[in-house]
């Protein structure tokens, strides 16, 4: 993987601000990387989609609905939309904890 590439993929990793992750310019990078890795490391896509917790039968529902449609942006919009989901619920949770005694939190 490109330098470049692995550190788009390791910034929508990273990130904690949703504002950054649904950057027009973010999602177009993503979706030619991801449309890369469909041609030339299909291995590496499927990697990215387990870390990221893309769900599959949502992704299977997704292509094949939309069969002319360009799977590169359909897989970006779907991580993208996971890494979302996934700050909120961390946002979430974390205010739930608040008033956890430290002891009894796990």
């Amino acid at each position: 993987m490109p330098q470049k590439d692995s550190l788009l993929i390791q910034s929508i990793f990273d990130d904690n601000d949703i504002n950054s992750l649904q950057m027009p310019g973010l999602h177009a990078r993503l979706a030619v990387y991801i449309n890369q890795l469909i041609i030339n490391n299909f291995e590496d896509l499927i990697y990215i989609l387990y870390r990221v917790d893309v769900s599959e039968a949502k992704l299977k529902s997704l292509l094949k609905a939309n069969v002319n449609s360009d799977a590169g942006e359909m897989i970006a919009t779907l991580i993208i939309e996971r890494q979302v989901q996934k700050i909120i619920s961390r946002r979430e949770h974390r205010r739930d904890n608040n008033g956890i005694n430290e002891d009894e939190s796990w």
